[in-house]
């Protein structure tokens, strides 16, 4: 059935390996996980050459076929943006910022709207579909109006600059990159319509999700003359420092047999690590022995923890990751091949011996066999060190437009935060307790070497992200949406750190029950595929929407008879 009436969200993300460009898909980017993305992009390289496995051949086929039948139905256009948008006219280069536009439903018009997308920290293509089916099809279905995806500069070919060096990287930042959208919506012109659509003839409708989110959430605050209104998914508009409170939320929403596992063999792991005697004994059982520093180890086996995030209702953009990592963690023993050891197991006691007299509990043993199988041996030649070690400051020094991981991690590391470390003393974890500050920060530092306009600060400024309101952000016309158990929550206005506030319709701020990472964002073209809150959510954005647009034309009718 169609939609009827008001019924109707680092760059790519490798979910093999639970690492992103990003916090929109997975997590944040740390020194383990840019180990991780070097990995997945050998290994995309070489099944490029013909080494795809037959489950590949069918998924990459289908997201191809996807992206060449959007790609043909939105054609990419430009729009010319200056590099530097607070440098003195003409002493600025300029670049070509992508975008794409949905025409399906619109409505000439002097009241027409415009909803605009924000791209976020990856490729505008990656966002297409929430274009063709999803909030951008839905608002505009429902209003007359177009829907744009607008690629955010450094991201996807929206590239203002020929490297990735810390000078090249100094213009990615809030301030421009909200001038870059400010830019856009006074001056476009849309190819095929001859209706002036600029803001603030029209209203506009601003959205993002995650990172965006908070994008949303700041446009609304920096640029209101421009932003009618603005609707923030998963917005995190709180920066801090450590964020520790990402994975308590997912060690307090899991299953608890993962959960409880989880705890009891982190705890046994930093137990074992700290004993000079069984130090190497648990790291061998992982399959990497030969790696140096402990933090490297437990930063490793942190990675499938960020599966939690990849999980969406609508099996087309979820992962079934995080299913399938608590199975084999609450799974039985079950003998291993060889290159296990020489273990052995006691049924009376339901442990594993692995080495000598030295005893895991069976949720270790299968926690280490999970990590050797999907992420130890991708490793080429069991080289553990070159793969996953991170001490060495000249593997983050490739600086080429292909380190995409670059992008989002200088973000990080300039105004954003979000370490991901150990939750403090007393608070129970499903992460080691040594993974610190230090350790999670130290890429910062060997990433990006200072240049001669710019040096990445010893800790980020968050600042320039706090000051734009934090998680006190409101105005009219500006929604938040976030989902009951998304990691990110703590950093949003419906953290536990917030105050309460109403749900009305010209503030709405509204939870996704069981809900995990802007769920609204995508949808499905048969209503009925979607589950009940996805289909709640969707009717209440167009309610809330329409109810804004109503006020605008009231608004713009009365300024006219005057």
């Amino acid at each position: 059935m169609a939609r009827k009436g008001v019924l109707f969200v680092l760059f790519l993300c490798f979910a093999e390996f639970a690492v992103c460009g990003g916090i929109d898909q997975i997590r944040l980017l740390g020194p383990q996980a840019v180990n991780l993305w070097k990995l997945e992009a050998a290994r995309s390289r070489s099944q490029a050459q013909g080494t795809l496995l037959v489950q590949d051949e069918q998924h990459t086929g289908y997201a191809q076929e996807s992206k060449s039948k959007l790609a043909k139905e939105f054609p990419e256009q430009w729009f010319e943006q200056p590099v530097d948008h607070f440098a003195k006219v003409n002493e600025t280069e300029t670049w070509h910022q992508r975008y794409w536009v949905n025409t399906r439903h619109y409505a000439p018009g002097p009241n027409t709207p415009v909803f605009v997308l924000d791209g976020g920290e990856t490729s505008g293509e990656d966002r297409l579909p929430f274009l063709d089916t999803g909030i951008m099809d839905i608002l505009a279905r429902a209003t007359g109006g177009i829907g744009i995806v607008l690629e955010h500069r450094y991201y996807g070919q929206s590239l203002p600059v020929k490297n990735l060096t810390t000078d090249s990287l100094r213009f990615l930042n809030n301030a421009q990159s909200a001038a870059d959208s400010a830019h856009f919506m006074a001056n476009v012109n849309f190819d095929g319509i001859d209706e002036d659509l600029t803001a603030p003839a029209h209203p506009w409708i601003y959205y993002g999700g995650s990172y965006a989110g908070a994008r949303a959430a700041h446009m609304k605050v920096l640029y209101p003359d421009l932003v009618w209104g603005a609707i923030a998914s998963s917005g995190v508009t709180h920066a801090s420092i450590e964020n520790w409170e990402y994975m308590d939320i997912i060690r307090r929403a899991a299953d608890r047999v993962c959960s409880g596992n989880l705890q009891v063999s982190v705890e046994l792991i930093d137990s074992l690590l700290s004993n000079p005697l069984t130090r190497t004994a648990i790291k061998s059982l992982f399959g990497v022995a030969a790696l140096e520093h402990d933090e490297d180890f437990v930063s490793l086996i942190e990675s499938p923890l960020g599966y939690w995030q990849a999980r969406n209702w609508d099996p087309e953009v979820g992962s079934t990751g995080w299913d399938t990592f608590c199975a084999a963690l609450n799974g039985k023993f079950e003998q291993e091949e060889p290159d296990m050891g020489a273990v052995s197991y006691d049924e009376s006691t339901d442990m594993v011996i692995i080495e000598g007299d030295l005893m895991v509990p069976v949720p270790v043993y299968n926690y280490a066999k999970y990590i050797k199988d999907n992420f130890v041996s991708q490793c080429p030649d069991g080289a553990v060190e070159e793969c996953f070690g991170t001490w060495d400051d000249s593997k983050f020094h490739d600086t080429g437009l292909d380190q995409t991981w670059r992008l989002w991690l200088f973000q990080v590391c300039t105004e954003w935060g979000y370490f991901s470390t150990a939750p403090p003393k007393g608070v129970p974890r499903i992460v080691s307790r040594l993974l610190t500050l230090e350790y999670e920060s130290k890429i910062c530092r060997q990433a990006y070497l200072p240049g001669k306009h710019f040096a990445v600060p010893a800790l980020p400024n968050i600042t320039a992200v706090n000051a734009l309101g934090d998680y006190d952000i409101e105005a009219d016309r500006l929604a938040i949406i976030d989902g009951e158990v998304d990691p990110w929550r703590p950093v949003t206005p419906h953290s536990e750190y917030a105050r309460p506030r109403e749900d009305t319709i010209l503030r709405p701020f509204k939870i996704i029950r069981g809900g995990v990472h802007h769920w609204d964002e995508n949808g499905r073209s048969d209503i009925l595929e979607e589950p009940p809150q996805i289909q709640m959510i969707h009717e209440e954005i167009v309610i809330f929407v329409t109810s804004w647009l109503e006020d605008w034309e009231a608004e713009h009718s009365s300024q006219n008879k005057h």
